[in-house]
């Protein structure tokens, strides 16, 4: 379900994942248009038309890197990133503002976040910074 709502704008031509060059490890593509709802000033950020990666990594500063290399910052955007976020405050689902706390404390928030999710009623390419569906980050019952 970790696709469940969102597209993806590689082809054939662009790998769909590419390795952060702060740690090294590899990550998965994300729209443009997922990017340019978290970057700070979208309207300066200039995509060059390349495709983006998006970097979870706790430890790494880095948000998104482009093919080239370049580098967005967690200074750079004005989210929160929770994947980011060790504490149980962090932000878990975007689209209905669940934290991780309200996930252990709240057990039917997984559901509700499923039905929502299969009536297309999400936002998870915009409102995510990951640009995915947040349920494969819910704890299981």
């Amino acid at each position: 379900m970790s696709d469940c709502c969102c597209s993806s704008r590689s082809d054939s031509t662009t790998p769909s994942i590419h390795r952060c060059p702060v740690n090294g490890m590899e990550y998965a593509e994300v729209s443009s248009r997922t990017v340019s709802h978290h970057v700070k000033q979208s309207w300066l950020w200039n995509d060059e038309g390349q495709p983006y990666y998006f970097c979870d990594d706790p430890d790494c500063e880095v948000v998104y890197f482009g093919l080239d290399n370049s580098l967005i910052l967690k200074t750079q955007v004005r989210t929160t990133i929770g994947l980011k976020d060790r504490s149980e405050n962090a932000m878990l689902c975007y689209c209905y503002g669940a934290t991780k706390a309200d996930a252990h404390n709240e057990p039917g928030i997984r559901d509700f976040v499923i039905k929502k999710t299969k009536h297309g009623e999400c936002s998870c390419e915009t409102s995510n910074p990951s640009g995915i569906c947040c349920l494969k980050h819910f704890p299981r019952k």
